[in-house]
C-alpha cells in the first residue's frame, strides 16, 4: 500500500492540509495540545447527520444505541436529533436520566434485568421494555401495577446466521438473547405477557447481530418473522441495530436509508407494511463521527517488523483483541503522504496482544513524538475501555463550527484511587 488515507473513512467535515487535519473547523494538532492524548474526538456534525437519517428513515421509536457511546452530552444530541435512547443497565439509565431524557424517550433493554432495573423503568415510565427471558416476566408479574404499567416488545431470535463475528451475532438460536422462534418460545412469551394485568405487549423486537454488511439478513430476518407479526396482531417490529460500517478503504457499507429502506420492501413484501417499523442504530451514528489521536513514544525495529507503540491500545480500544478488527491510521504532520512502511501500530499494555493495528501503512520515517491519528473510532471504544494497567481512560471532545467543548474529562490517577478502601 502506498497511496495516502482514503478521505472517505473521515467526519464529513473533515479538512486534509499538508501538515495537519482539520474535523469541525479544529487543528487535530492543536486538539492533541490542548487535551492530551490519547484523545477521542468526535464531528457533531456528522453525529447529527446520521442520527438526523435514522430518525428519517423509520418510524417515532427509532433509537439511538447507547452502548456504542454514552455521555451525556451524546444522550441529548440523540434526541435533540429526534431519537430515543436505548439503554440496558441502571448505569446507562442513570446517564440518559442525567441527561434530562424523559421516560418516553427511553428503551430498556438488557438480558439479565434485575428485579431494581426493572422498578426503576417502571418508575420512570419508559417506552419499552424489550423482554427477554421468561425469569424477567415471573420478574415483572410483582413489580407492575395500575400506576406503574409495562409497555413491553417481546425480543424474539429468528435463527438468521448473519456473516458477521462469531462473537457479535445474535440472531442465531445459539445464543443469551430473546425467544426461539422455532422452539415456540417467543409464543408463549407472547402469551404469558398478554395475560399479566398492566402489561402490554407493543410489538415484537429483533436484533440478528453487528457489523453487518448484507442487507438480506435483514430481509431473511424479516420473512421468517413475517407469520408470528402477522397472527399476533403486534403493531410494531423493531429491527435492532447491527448496520455495518467501513473501517477500512477496501469496506463498504450500506447507508442508514438504505437499510431502513431494505426493511421496508422486506416488510411490503411479504405483507405486514402496516407496521410501525422501529430500529436501534448505534455504531453506524456514532463509527465515522470519530477517530483517536495518539502520540508515538518507541519506534522498535525487531527481527520480522517495525514497531510503532502509542501511548494508547488495547485500554481505549480492545476491538482488534477481541474481533480481530482493522483499521487504517495518517500521521497528522504529513496526511497526505504516501504510506510506503507496515508498521505494527500497538499499546503500552504488558500484552503481546496489545495492539491497535496489524499492519499500519505510514510513511517510511514517523517517529517518537509524532502524532497518529485512527480514523473510525467513534463505536465502541471508549464505552467499551478499561483500566487495564491502571491507565487513565482518555478525553473525549465534540468539535463543531471552530470550536471544540470537552463533553468526558480525562481521568486521573486519584480517579482511579478513589475506591480504595
Amino acid at each position: 500500500m502506498t497511496a495516502p488515507l482514503d478521505l472517505r473513512l473521515l467526519p464529513d467535515t473533515a479538512v486534509v492540509h499538508d501538515s495537519d487535519i482539520a474535523v469541525g473547523g479544529v487543528s487535530l494538532r492543536e486538539l492533541a495540545e490542548r487535551f492530551g492524548t490519547p484523545l477521542f474526538v468526535y464531528d457533531e456534525t456528522t453525529l447529527r447527520s446520521r442520527a438526523r437519517e435514522a430518525a428519517a428513515g423509520f418510524d417515532p421509536g427509532v433509537a439511538f444505541a447507547s452502548k456504542s457511546f454514552f455521555c451525556g452530552a451524546m444522550a441529548a444530541l440523540a434526541v435533540e436529533e429526534g431519537l430515543c435512547v436505548d439503554v440496558s443497565t441502571a448505569g446507562e439509565l442513570d446517564v440518559a436520566l442525567r441527561a434530562g431524557v424523559r421516560g418516553e424517550s427511553i428503551i430498556m433493554h438488557g438480558n439479565n434485568k434485575s428485579a431494581s432495573e426493572l422498578r426503576q423503568a417502571l418508575d420512570v415510565g419508559v417506552r419499552r421494555i424489550i423482554v427477554d427471558s421468561f425469569d424477567e416476566i415471573g420478574r415483572l408479574v410483582h413489580l407492575v401495577s395500575a400506576e406503574r404499567p409495562a409497555r413491553c416488545m417481546v425480543r424474539v431470535t429468528p435463527g438468521v446466521e448473519a456473516h458477521t463475528h462469531e462473537f457479535v451475532r445474535t440472531g442465531h438460536e445459539d445464543t443469551k438473547f430473546g425467544f426461539s422462534l422455532a422452539s415456540g418460545d417467543a409464543q408463549r412469551a407472547l402469551n404469558e405477557l398478554r395475560e399479566i394485568p398492566h402489561i402490554s405487549v407493543e410489538g415484537v423486537h429483533c436484533h440478528i447481530g453487528s457489523q453487518i454488511f448484507a442487507l438480506d439478513s435483514y430481509r431473511e430476518a424479516v420473512r421468517l418473522l413475517a407469520e408470528f407479526l402477522r397472527s399476533n396482531s403486534v403493531s410494531e417490529l423493531c429491527i435492532g441495530g447491527g448496520l455495518g460500517v467501513a473501517y477500512v478503504a477496501e469496506e463498504k457499507a450500506p447507508t442508514i436509508g438504505e437499510w431502513a429502506s431494505a426493511v421496508r420492501d422486506a416488510l411490503a413484501e411479504h405483507g405486514v407494511s402496516e407496521l410501525q417499523l422501529t430500529a436501534e442504530p448505534g455504531r453506524s451514528i456514532v463509527a465515522r463521527a470519530g477517530l483517536t489521536i495518539y502520540e508515538v513514544g518507541t519506534r522498535k525495529v525487531a527481527a520480522h517488523r517495525t514497531y510503532l507503540a502509542v501511548d494508547g491500545g488495547m485500554s481505549d480500544n480492545p476491538r482488534p483483541v477481541l474481533y480481530g478488527s482493522g483499521y487504517e491510521a495518517v500521521a497528522l504532520r504529513a496526511p497526505r503522504a504516501e504510506r510506503t512502511t507496515a508498521y505494527r501500530l500497538v499499546g503500552k499494555h504488558c500484552e503481546s496482544g496489545d495492539f491497535l493495528i496489524d499492519e499500519a501503512w505510514l510513511p517510511g520515517d514517523v517517529h517518537p513524538g509524532d502524532l497518529i491519528a485512527t480514523p473510525v473510532t467513534g463505536a465502541y471504544g471508549y464505552s467499551m475501555a478499561s483500566n487495564y494497567n491502571r491507565v487513565p481512560r482518555p478525553a473525549v471532545v465534540f468539535v463543531r463550527d471552530g470550536a471544540a467543548r470537552l463533553v468526558l474529562r480525562r481521568e486521573t490517577l486519584d480517579d482511579l484511587s478513589r475506591l480504595e478502601v
